[in-house]
């Protein structure tokens, strides 16, 4: 989903990606390259603190965060929230992926074997969803959405991606999205989706000041 029918101009060719993990970071760089507007990561912000994330979805967790980067910094802010779905520990972890069971992704992936294997669903089907929202002269700009489908991994494999990556399984290429490469990853995660649209978004509009 989009709400591009409206393509105001951004106010500044400086862009603020709006999060402070290095893998998202590359990623974004990469899906965006060849838009022709200047990124800028937050680490330029050193200043400026995290806000809470008190939305109850994803959508609402990416508007609050780039409205926010928005309002500090007087640069257009793109932010987006994602987070890992498993369909038999019914959603969970959900909106709250990337602080659920700690930072430690190898006791997260251990507690979520532990926990499938108590409901008998090893292998669970499982998705990744990403919302994005972009924020300029004061609103929200433009929203995107991503989703990949996939199943939990018996083991984490792979060692390209980040986050929940090494235990989430894509059965069309028979792969880990950690064992994917970033171009090829890019085609098909959640984030490469939510961000070509923002990346076909931001290359019909004047991103002069």
């Amino acid at each position: 989903m989009s709400n591009s029918a409206e393509r105001t101009p951004l106010s500044s060719n400086r862009l603020l990606v709006a999060t402070t993990n290095p893998g998202k970071v590359r990623e974004i760089a990469g899906i965006l390259s060849a838009v022709p507007i200047e990124l800028v990561s937050l680490s330029e912000f050193a200043d400026v603190g995290e806000p809470e994330e008190t939305g109850a979805t994803f959508a609402e967790n990416a508007r609050l965060k780039a409205l926010y980067y928005h309002q500090a910094t007087g640069l257009p802010s793109v932010a987006d929230d994602s987070g890992l779905e498993i369909d038999a520990l019914d959603g969970a972890p959900g909106v709250h992926s990337a602080r659920w069971e700690g930072n430690d992704y190898s006791v997260k992936f251990r507690r979520i074997h532990e926990l499938l294997e108590q409901r008998h669903a090893r292998g669970s089907r499982a998705r990744f969803v990403c919302r994005l929202a972009l924020a300029d002269h004061g609103r929200i700009v433009f929203e995107s959405e991503g989703v990949i489908e996939g199943t939990i991994a018996d083991e984490p494999r792979g060692d390209q991606g980040f986050g929940y990556d090494p235990i989430f399984f894509y059965p069309p290429l028979g792969r880990t999205t950690a064992e994917l490469d970033r171009d090829l990853k890019a085609t098909v995660s959640h984030r490469g989706k939510a961000f070509a649209q923002l990346r076909d978004y931001l290359t019909n509009v004047d991103a002069q000041c």
